[in-house]
């Protein structure tokens, strides 16, 4: 389970009483986290997985760069974004690789009704729920052909899963955003995205003593 604080409010707005909640999340195994926040840990991380990725191979340095250079757009994209973590799929199935990413950020916003969330995510299919730990949240789903979609000329159309959760205590949202290139198969990886999100956990970083302290798996 990995755990993230929640960031400071922006400028000019008074930070809510005590410390952020941290949250947690139980992801596959085959998934990779690559934390956003600082630069140092992104960059040191992108090198990681460049270094996993390619290791044995010697005679590929044209695709090991252009892979990593593509890895550093897709996690400064996610910066942008306010993303604070990044998770990336490395599972199969019968050799078939399963490509799907989550992407954990946070946004300055209040939860106080569906139709504000509705707003700030757009188009899409948007209704309330309620994550077994986490409590109350916003689901949307969506299909939208992404850049790399068209570049590549795929008919296919990327499936997108986005909850927000109220971050407790916080004028804040937090946001997971999952996709899935996998046209074929998106009602099983929307089931998987739904899984995961269920895990979602919080705990205060002042609470984390004694069995706090394992409750978090880097």
């Amino acid at each position: 389970m990995s755990q993230e604080p929640a960031t400071a409010p922006p400028a000019g707005r008074a930070p809510a009483p005590g410390r952020a909640p941290v949250f947690g999340l139980v992801t596959p195994v085959d998934w990779y986290r690559m934390p956003l926040q600082p630069q140092d840990r992104r960059e040191a991380s992108v090198a990681a997985l460049i270094r996993r990725q390619f290791a044995g191979v010697d005679d590929q340095p044209v695709l090991r760069r252009k892979a990593e250079e593509q890895l550093r757009g897709t996690a400064e994209a996610g910066v942008e974004q306010g993303g604070v973590v990044l998770y990336l799929s490395f599972l199969e199935a019968g050799g078939i690789p399963l490509s799907a990413s989550l992407l954990v950020s946070h946004l300055h916003q209040r939860f106080d009704a569906l139709d504000a969330v509705a707003a700030l995510a757009g188009s899409g299919e948007v209704g309330l729920t309620k994550l077994p730990a986490a409590g109350r949240a916003a689901r949307l789903v969506r299909r939208e052909q992404s850049k790399q979609s068209r570049k590549l000329g795929s008919e296919f159309q990327d499936t997108v899963v986005e909850y927000f959760v109220p971050v407790p205590g916080r004028d804040e949202v937090l946001m997971l955003t999952f996709s899935t290139p996998l046209e074929p198969i998106a009602d099983a990886m929307v089931e998987l995205f739904d899984a995961v999100a269920a895990t979602l956990r919080w705990q205060r970083e002042d609470d984390r003593t004694g069995n706090g302290e394992a409750w978090a798996r880097d």
